[in-house]
């Protein structure tokens, strides 16, 4: 019990640390609504998820062991990132509504959020270097693995989804068009900060 109160103060401080996730939730949540935000945090748990199983089947060891491939990785997380900040900004001068079209914004949405995890190699390495640290044994089972894992992901889940409680609450305030437009170019340029953050903060990992 002691060693799982651990991990799960741990995760929840990993999480409560600024990162991709935390900027992009409160850039899609302030300016689009609670429920394009939703969707995209169903995007990063998914993607959490599937990159904790693969670095359990041994992927995330062969990223750690190949500088190449994680290079590969890094970069293609602060292209789309900056990507993101673009679009972001580019989307700030239409104040037209797309309420119409609900279905398909959630999912490119939940597709952002995906993309966003699944090009992150610091995701992987919490898998395979901080995450065993607490397991009882080194012979593990799979089981135990995948438990924690899944702590993990309800964890920051719960974490995604306060943030787009509190950004979406700016969402009405937003309505008129110029506060809109500038709050979206300026968390726009924030999640482009965030982009070169990620890519200065792993250049030596």
């Amino acid at each position: 019990m002691e060693n799982l109160v651990a991990f799960m103060a741990a995760a929840l401080l990993i999480e409560l640390t600024p990162g991709p996730n935390m900027a992009f939730l409160a850039l899609i949540s302030a300016t689009k609504g609670r429920r394009h935000g939703f969707a995209t945090v169903a995007g990063v748990a998914l993607g959490l998820l599937i990159i904790g199983l693969l670095s359990a089947a041994g992927v995330g060891g062969l990223i750690a062991r190949s500088p190449a491939l994680f290079q590969v990785l890094r970069w293609g997380g602060i292209a789309y990132l900056l990507y993101l900040a673009w679009d972001g900004w580019r989307d700030a001068g239409d104040s037209a509504t797309k309420e119409a079209d609900v279905s398909h914004g959630n999912w490119t949405y939940f597709r952002h959020g995906l993309t966003v995890n699944l090009l992150n190699p610091k995701a992987a390495l919490f898998f395979i270097t901080i995450l065993p640290t607490f397991l009882l044994s080194l012979r593990a089972s799979w089981g135990e693995i995948f438990s924690l894992t899944l702590i993990y992901v309800a964890i920051a889940t719960a974490v995604h989804i306060v943030i787009v409680v509190f950004a979406g609450a700016f969402h009405r305030f937003l309505d008129e068009p110029r506060r809109r437009l500038w709050t979206q170019r300026i968390l726009s340029l924030a999640l482009a900060g965030v982009a070169i953050w990620f890519g200065w903060s792993t250049r030596e990992i």
